[in-house]
């Protein structure tokens, strides 16, 4: 049966001060693993939903100490992080061997992003500043529209840890000459909770390419300062309304293996680039519980996404910035025990502002949803379309389907079919004709259906396993190409391809050791030539080892990723790679806490991009064997 909002207030009955027949605070789901709110915009249990969907929660993000959210998504399944050049860097997301621009984004419900260039800077959030990852693996373009072709990665920032008032203050430092600090204050009573948080990272990087110009031989510094904030109040048993802010400002120094490019003489020279960025996301929200059996959710969102390039070899700089307004509205009606209806409606607005002449530089899309669940004792089912309205790309129309089987009480098949599309970018459409590159407003929106059957058991009492086959076919799929001759390049629509893939998560408790794996075997293919999709790795696996020794926590990940090709005609071969990486904790007493993370033990050198350009291979390093030490100081008050 469906997770009622009744079940979870009991759920929540531990660490809540209502009564069990009223509206649970959102706040407070968000602090339970088993309960996912991204996959149907609604929280429900893990288990009665039909999607690919994994949790990290802030124990979690504790635990696994990543520098930084690309590098937390390499611990899911299905999940490729290309990173170019560590901390601060330019990163791609392959989910499930879709793009990054066709993985959406939302922080706090908000969808973020660029677009100009496609995809979201997730290398400029500090994990600091969040409370909750949720991970989804598969097109959900019928639910949230475009840029949901390959999954959605939400972001929920902090929250409140209750009533009363919870400070604490973390400093830690490591090699490269890293610094982190934050703090925090978060408390509240029965109605008004809140959260404030800020936080300061810094690191002198290092070289992040290898050898091209003497300027590019320079370490690559990082410099991030965030704040974030959330404040809910209870209006009264049925009502709450809340803000959630983030604001990320910060510079990245970056590496260009190709130098700077004159426009006429089509010759590279020396660069020194450096970016400056503001990333920031608002949402307030008034959510009603107006009877028994609808519940109604008003959102509002803005977000930025606003970069500068600079050159200190040169004088001038560029500007991409993205600006986002946002309206949602969804009701949830509970027509009986078994029977559910999503009904709602979205609203999106895009404004560009740029140093590039764009022929646009906004555009609206407005939408419709309906999705109807049923759980029932011998079969459940799920339906639901998505009606867009684009200004500039008209209508479309998304479908999802899914049928879950239970085999008995500890084993479930799912089939399901979703959906999916994304519209070209400002950049695909209207790029200034600069000689060797331009755009192309004759594009198509990409297009994708998708077949996956699932496996879910619980095969002892600590032992349970995931396991999907699926297929991705692609219509219109949007690439860059450029001739081989002239270099003078566009975005076109490539015709057809596919993926085929294979996906598994097991998690197992073997003799007090908690054990996450992960493997994901695909078969990435553009279907008019044969060659494999770029930066795809055909083979991934992640492990995830952790147990605790009283006060002392110890744990390793392992990551490997097989070979990958950098171009199309897969000439550019990039290397596969095992990476190590070991962490320790030591609670010292209730209010202080060490820990210490040893990246990439094995010192394993390797590229993720690589060029060949006038003899030499030029391109991009992953971060070296790298230590980090930090203190966390939780006082009570």
């Amino acid at each position: 049966m469906k997770l009622s909002r009744l079940a979870l207030a009991v759920a929540l009955a531990p660490i809540t001060a209502f009564a069990a027949n009223e509206t649970p605070r959102f706040d407070e789901q968000l602090k339970l693993p088993n309960v996912v709110v991204t996959a149907s915009r609604m929280a429900e249990a893990a288990s009665d939903s039909s999607a690919s969907i994994s949790v990290f929660t802030r124990a979690d993000i504790d635990r696994l100490r990543p520098a930084s959210v690309p590098e937390l998504l390499t611990h899911v399944p299905g999940v490729q992080v290309a990173n170019y050049g560590g901390r601060g860097a330019n990163y791609g997301l392959y989910i499930r061997g879709t793009s990054t621009a066709q993985t959406l984004v939302l922080i706090d419900g908000v969808r973020v992003g660029s677009a100009t260039i496609g995809g979201a800077s997730l290398q400029f959030l500090s994990v600091d500043q969040i409370e909750r990852v949720e991970v989804l693996r598969g097109s959900r373009s019928a639910i949230y529209g475009a840029d949901a072709m390959g999954g959605v990665v939400q972001i929920f920032t902090r929250r409140s840890q209750g009533e009363g008032l919870t400070p604490y203050v973390r400093l830690a430092a490591g090699t490269d000459n890293a610094r982190e600090t934050s703090l925090g204050l978060s408390g509240g009573n029965a109605l008004t909770r809140f959260s404030l948080n800020a936080s300061l990272e810094e690191t002198d990087g290092f070289d992040r390419t290898h050898a091209s110009f003497p300027s590019d031989a320079d370490d690559d510094g990082y410099r991030n300062r965030s704040l974030s904030m959330s404040l809910s109040h209870r209006l009264s048993d049925k009502v709450e309304a809340g803000l959630n802010v983030l604001d990320q400002r910060g510079k990245t120094e970056i590496d260009n293996p190709f130098g700077r490019w004159d426009d006429t003489l089509y010759a590279s020279f020396p660069a020194e680039p450096y970016d400056e960025f503001t990333i920031s996301s608002t949402s307030v929200y008034l959510d009603a519980q107006l009877t028994n059996a609808w519940s109604s959710r008003l959102e509002l969102g803005h977000s930025e996404d606003k970069q500068e390039n600079f050159d200190k070899l040169f004088p001038g700089s560029s500007v991409n910035n993205t600006y986002r307004d946002s309206a949602s509205w969804l009701n949830t009606l509970h027509l009986d025990d078994a029977h559910s209806l999503l009904i709602g409606l979205d609203y999106l607005n895009d404004k560009v502002g740029s140093s590039n002449e764009y022929d646009q530089t906004s555009r609206w899309n407005q939408a419709a949803i309906v999705q109807h669940q049923f759980h029932g004792e011998t079969f459940s089912t799920e339906l639901g379309m998505r009606h867009d309205q684009n200004e500039q790309f008209g209508h479309e129309n998304t479908f999802n389907a899914a049928l879950s089987l239970p085999v008995n009480a500890d084993h479930q098949v799912i089939l399901s079919y979703a959906e999916g599309f994304r519209v070209p970018t400002f950049a695909d459409l209207y790029w200034p004709d600069e000689g060797w590159t331009k755009g192309n407003p004759d594009l198509e929106p990409e297009r994708s259906k998708s077949y996956e059957l699932k496996w879910r058991a619980r095969l002892a009492a600590e032992t349970r396993l995931e396991a999907s086959i699926y297929r991705t076919d692609f219509r219109d799929l949007l690439a860059y190409v450029s001739d081989p001759i002239t270099w003078v390049g566009s975005t076109q629509n490539l015709g057809v391809a596919r993926i085929n893939g294979f996906e598994a998560h097991l998690e197992h408790d073997l003799f007090g050791w908690q054990a996450n794996l992960g493997v994901s075997i695909i078969d990435p293919r553009n279907r008019e030539t044969g060659g494999i999709l770029p930066n795809r790795a055909k083979r991934t696996l992640s492990l995830d080892l952790d147990r605790h020794f009283g006060a002392v926590g110890v744990g390793a990940s392992w990551r490997a990723v097989s070979r990958s090709f950098n171009d199309g005609a897969n000439t550019q071969e990039i290397a596969g790679h095992g990476v190590l990486d070991l962490r320790t904790s030591w609670q010292a007493s209730d209010e202080l806490g060490f820990d210490l993370k040893l990246a990439n033990v094995l010192d394993k050198d390797y590229s993720r991009l690589l060029y060949s350009y006038e003899g030499q291979q030029r391109g991009y390093q992953e971060a070296p064997f790298s230590v980090m030490l930090g203190l966390t100081w939780t006082p009570s008050l």
